[in-house]
């Protein structure tokens, strides 16, 4: 079955970086779109970036854009994600998740259904 295992959140001052990963297992890692959805106390659930693992085409939410980086280690079906410059409003829970896509669909990342999130998720705290 599909897993997926988050690491790597923590606490940071503003400005300061975090690089969170994610490994995978229990599905065709490059047929499939990787990213992180996240979620803040009384907000809704909000895309952060994706990459289809097949070809590396990486997409990112307008919060994201220019201060995180996502990629791939295929070898070790691992994705990352770097973030730099964090700012108080990305405070949140961070999930991996999955689904099956295509590099014509990345950009609908975190719309609509048929993700497998990770169990337990990253916290990611920035004051």
């Amino acid at each position: 079955h599909v897993q997926l295992v988050e690491s790597g959140g923590g606490s940071v001052q503003a400005g300061g970086s975090l690089r969170l990963s994610c490994a995978a297992s229990g599905f065709t890692y490059t047929r499939n779109c990787m990213g992180w959805i996240r979620q803040a106390p009384g907000m809704e659930r909000e895309a952060v970036a994706a990459i289809y693992t097949g070809l590396g085409r990486a997409h990112y939410a307008a919060s994201g854009l220019g201060r995180f980086t996502i990629s791939k280690y295929n070898a070790k079906t691992l994705v990352y994600l770097q973030m730099d410059n964090l700012k108080p409003e990305d405070t949140a829970m961070y999930s991996c998740a999955t689904r099956r896509c295509s590099p014509s669909t990345i950009g609908t990342w975190g719309r609509g259904g048929g993700y497998t999130f990770g169990e337990q998720g990253t916290q990611v705290t920035v004051s």
